[in-house]
C-alpha cells in the first residue's frame, strides 16, 4: 500500500488547489459529517444539481467515458467546495485510493496536451467531474454519494455512519504510461499491470493453457457499465491448480484493488472473499505477454468480479473495475435495511 497522500501544490491547473488539505488520516473517519459538511458549503441551486432521492434513477445510471452528466461538477465549485468535496472521498479512500483518483482526474490536463487540444477545448477537463448525493446523509439512515467523470465513477452508500458498499468501482488511465513531457513515465495503476503480468509470467504450460482464454484481448471490460455483473465465462484457472506463490501473487493481486478502500471497508470485502472461498477463485488472462499491446485478465469469485483491459491506444489505455456480485450500489445492504424496517 502506498503512503498518505502528498500535498499537491497544483493538483488540477486552474481547477483545484489542494495545498491546504488534511492528510488522509485527519480527514477520514466520518463520512456522514463529511457529507453534511459538503451540503453545507452549497446554495440551493448547487443543491439542486447534487442531491437525488436515494431512489432515484439516476443512482444506477452509471459509466465511464466522457459524456454529459448529472450531478455539481468540480468546475462549477469554489475552492471551500471543492475541498469538501475531495475531504468526503478522503471518508471513504485509503491513501492510495485517494492519490490514484485525483490523479487520474489530473491526468486529464496531461491528456489534452497529448492529443493537441486547444485552450478553448474542454472534452478534457479534469472540472467534468461530478459529485451526486443519493438521499439524504444521517448517522442511521441508508444514504449514498458519487463521484463520476472519465476513468473516476465510484460509488458509495452508508448507513451506522459507515462505508458499507462502494462498487462498481471505475479507475482507468489515458494514457497507460505518460509518453513524453514533464511527467514522461508516470504510470498510474501500475501496480494493476506489474502483478498482473508477474502472476502470468509464474505459470508453467499447463497453467498457462487454463489460464489464458483467447488470444486476442478484448476491446474493453466485457462488464462495460452494466447495473448486474455476473461471473464470466471460461473462468480461467483455479487458486487450487496454482502453487504457494502464485496463490500469493493472486492474493497480492486482488489487494491491490480492495486497499484502495479505508481498512474497515476493505476488512468487509476480503471477508466477503474468504467466505465465498479462494478455493473459487479464478484467474483468466487473453492477448500479449508484456506491456506493449492489448491485454486482458479479469479474476472472480462468486462474491467479487476484477476486470483489467489494456487495448487502446496499442495497449497504453487501461480500464479498471472491481464489482461486489451481492452488494454493488449497496444492493444487499439496501434489502437488509428495508427488511429490518418492515419488522
Amino acid at each position: 500500500m502506498l503512503g498518505k497522500p502528498s500535498i499537491y501544490k497544483l493538483l488540477l491547473p486552474g481547477v483545484l488547489l489542494l495545498a491546504s488539505l488534511a492528510s488522509h488520516a485527519q480527514a477520514s473517519g466520518d463520512i456522514t459529517a463529511a457529507a453534511k459538511a459538503f451540503l453545507e458549503t452549497l446554495d440551493a441551486t448547487a443543491k439542486d444539481q447534487a442531491v437525488f432521492a436515494y431512489d432515484d434513477a439516476e443512482r444506477v445510471n452509471w459509466h465511464f467515458v466522457p459524456k454529459a452528466r448529472k450531478g455539481l461538477p468540480l468546475k462549477a465549485m469554489n475552492s471551500q467546495q471543492k475541498t469538501a468535496a475531495l475531504q468526503l472521498l478522503q471518508t471513504c479512500m485509503s491513501a492510495q485510493g485517494y492519490q490514484k483518483a485525483t490523479a487520474i482526474i489530473a491526468l486529464e490536463n496531461i491528456l489534452k496536451v497529448l492529443e493537441g487540444r486547444g485552450a478553448d477545448d474542454d472534452y478534457r477537463d479534469p472540472g467534468k467531474y461530478y459529485i451526486s448525493i443519493f438521499g439524504t446523509p444521517d448517522a442511521k439512515k441508508l444514504w449514498g454519494w458519487r463521484i463520476e467523470g472519465h476513468h473516476v465513477a465510484l460509488n458509495f452508500s452508508s448507513v451506522n455512519n459507515s462505508l458499507a458498499a462502494g462498487t462498481p468501482a471505475f479507475l482507468g488511465s489515458n494514457p497507460g504510461i505518460v509518453p513524453s513531457g514533464a511527467e514522461k513515465g508516470k504510470q498510474i495503476l501500475k501496480q494493476e499491470a506489474v502483478l498482473g503480468f508477474e502472476l502470468l509470467n509464474s505459470l508453467d504450460k499447463s497453467q498457462q493453457e487454463a489460464a489464458i482464454i483467447q488470444t486476442d484481448a478484448p476491446g474493453d471490460i466485457i462488464t462495460g457499465n452494466r447495473r448486474k455483473a455476473m461471473l464470466l465465462d471460461p473462468p480461467g484457472l483455479p487458486f487450487s491448480k496454482m502453487n504457494p506463490r502464485q496463490q500469493q501473487l493472486l492474493k497480492q493481486l486482488v489487494g491491490v484493488y480492495i486497499d484502495n478502500y479505508t481498512k474497515l471497508y476493505a476488512d468487509i470485502l476480503l471477508k466477503e472473499i474468504t467466505a465465498a472461498g479462494w478455493d473459487q477463485m479464478h484467474f483468466a488472462w487473453a492477448g500479449v505477454h508484456a506491456w506493449g499491446g492489448g491485454h486482458y485478465y479479469r479474476i472472480q469469485n462468486p462474491a467479487i468480479l476484477i476486470e483489467y483491459d489494456n487495448t487502446q491506444n496499442n495497449g497504453n489505455h487501461v480500464h479498471t473495475v472491481l464489482r461486489d456480485l451481492k452488494n454493488d450500489f449497496g444492493d444487499a445492504l439496501e434489502e437488509h435495511y428495508q427488511a429490518a424496517h418492515l419488522h
